[in-house]
């Protein structure tokens, strides 16, 4: 009953730092660690909040087994990219969009934008998760970040 309420609540938070296939594995990976620590779960916060946790945990060490987070890029200042904003894209693109082109990202960077943008864990918080320093964390979000711009400006401009 636990698997199929929660399968397809997890199965997304997955699918955000892996692609599908490997978050396939890694949710029955995820629901195995719930079984076995579920005598932990202290009722502080949500159930779903402390499963969250699990799969996350279990999409990075998914990651970490396959050597993907070592994509480190300290950045100073982040390039700009005038006109993402300009052309009221932001309000033309749906959040499945956003979401497939953050699943397009390197698995390093995607995983730092998830932590950060999308989970709202710090830097020094992601950083810790990770292994990095709180620096690289804010360097490989913001290279998502513009990483992503550049996306949205082709996506945008191809349609016009």
């Amino acid at each position: 009953m636990l698997y199929e309420r929660y399968s397809s609540v997890m199965y997304p938070v997955c699918v955000r730092y892996l692609g599908r296939e490997e978050a396939r594995d890694v949710l029955q990976d995820g629901f195995l660690t719930v079984f076995d620590k579920i005598g932990t779960f202290k009722g502080e916060g949500s159930f779903e909040g402390w499963m969250r946790k699990i799969f996350v945990n279990a999409s990075l060490m998914h990651l970490r087994k396959a050597d993907a987070l070592r994509y480190t890029e300290d950045i100073t200042e982040s390039p700009e990219l005038g006109g993402v904003m300009e052309h009221g894209v932001m309000e033309q693109i749906g959040t499945k969009e956003i979401l497939d082109l953050v699943a397009q990202l390197p698995s390093g960077l995607r995983s730092v934008f998830n932590l950060f943008v999308l989970d709202g864990y710090s830097h020094a918080e992601v950083g810790a998760i990770l292994g990095i320093t709180e620096q690289s964390s804010r360097s490989q979000a913001s290279r998502a970040r513009s990483l992503l711009q550049e996306k949205i400006k082709k996506l945008y401009n191809g349609k016009h």
